[in-house]
């Protein structure tokens, strides 16, 4: 599978917004749930947000309210706009792709065989 590649991350001030991008490689004939993750220093991965085959979204607690998860109609980009960003929201963002629904696994960031790219740094000052 083709590792995604997300772009967009960087440094702003508490407050701020960031939308990152993520290039992923899926068959368009094919059901996948997208998803971005983060993974801040000494942290374990955490799932932030995903969009479902039918475009249904779900957030973390996290970032429910301030992050919004979007994916072009060739589903090839999906991106993350990031609003009201914290100190805390500082960490390496991924996205990943699973094959069908998404299933609480995956959503952990725990799941085996996800392909995941080299991130993009995001880094919040206060």
């Amino acid at each position: 599978q083709v590792p995604p590649v997300e772009s967009g991350g960087g440094s702003v001030q508490s407050g701020g917004s960031l939308r990152l991008s993520c290039a992923v490689s899926v068959d368009p004939d094919l059901d996948y749930c997208m998803g971005w993750f983060r993974q801040g220093p000494r942290k374990e991965r955490e799932g932030l947000a995903f969009i479902d085959p039918l475009g249904a979204t779900t957030y973390s607690d996290s970032v429910r309210g301030r992050f919004i998860i979007s994916q072009d109609d060739d589903k090839n980009t999906v991106a993350l706009l990031m609003n009201n960003l914290k100190p805390e929201d500082t960490a390496r963002y991924y996205c990943a792709t699973d094959r069908g629904a998404c299933g609480q696994l995956f959503k952990s960031g725990r799941k085996q065989r996800v392909t995941w790219g080299q991130g993009t740094q995001v880094t919040v000052s206060s």
